[in-house]
């Protein structure tokens, strides 16, 4: 047993702990559809009830916390809390040092691996697109502000007044996505930023930023991103935006800390 340890006949490279909403359908396949040789994905689901408000979001963070102990037994290397929403309207700061205490490796939430990829794309002022409701549009707002960046213009389409319809997030097409993307565009925006791991973007990113000449940055491919390159790995993956084939430079826990003038608040 000693010899082979350290064996992995899969993720030799890289194992990536994935937990995402119960009611969550698209990362999971977008993180795979990504993973290079030797990288694989092994999830956990945190119970999701009800509509968006702020309670829901809060016992689904309560439950990351079982799904984060559970991901520890399976030796992961890296860890990532597959939620935009819920990981801006509850503290990202303290979901991210809960899952780093449980799982003993890195660790992030989506809305972290957002804004350490608009930093690492050099960008401030971005346009964002979300299937949420208004609230959930504004806490976004005020997040993206206080990590420094200037909010152009938010594109919602106002999903979540119930719990059929949070799911059907889900099903929203890429082509509409592709459609927002070109709606909430400013010409003083930077960058385009397609919010919730629920929506499928992988087939649109491409398109979107030869069509507007500016990088696109949406929830999985970022955090995707911040998993292969908080692993040490340098992998350039083509066809789905610059971040992933040009910002190939390692990340840590340090790359989506708050500004130290919001610390000091």
């Amino acid at each position: 047993m000693k010899a082979v340890a350290d064996y992995r006949p899969y993720g030799w490279r890289g194992k990536i702990g994935l937990i995402v909403p119960s009611t969550n359908t698209i990362n999971e396949p977008e993180f795979w559809r990504l993973a290079p040789k030797g990288v694989t994905i092994h999830t956990a689901r945190a119970t999701l009830l009800g509509k968006m408000t702020e309670d829901s979001y809060i016992r689904m963070a309560e439950a990351v916390k079982q799904a984060a102990d559970d991901l520890a037994t399976a030796e992961v290397d890296v860890v990532a809390y597959g939620c935009t929403s819920g990981s801006f309207v509850c503290s990202l700061q303290d979901i991210v040092a809960d899952l780093h205490q449980r799982t003993g490796v890195p660790a992030i939430a989506t809305s972290g691996s957002v804004v350490a990829a608009l930093r690492a794309l050099g960008v401030k002022r971005v346009a964002v697109a979300t299937p949420y409701v208004d609230f959930v549009n504004e806490a976004e707002r005020r997040f993206l502000a206080d990590y420094g960046f200037e909010v152009t213009s938010l594109h919602g389409l106002g999903m979540g007044e119930t719990q059929e319809e949070r799911r059907g997030i889900g099903r929203v097409p890429p082509e509409h996505l592709y459609r927002m993307a070109r709606a909430c565009d400013r010409p003083e925006a930077e960058a385009i930023f397609l919010s919730c791991t629920n929506v499928p973007t992988f087939d649109v990113i491409a398109q979107i930023e030869a069509d507007l000449g500016k990088p696109v940055v949406t929830s999985n491919q970022s955090c995707f991103w911040a998993c292969l390159r908080m692993l040490g790995l340098p992998d350039r993956i083509e066809g789905h935006g610059r971040l992933l084939s040009d910002c190939v430079a390692p990340i840590g826990m340090d790359s989506f800390a708050l500004p130290k003038s919001v610390r000091a608040a």
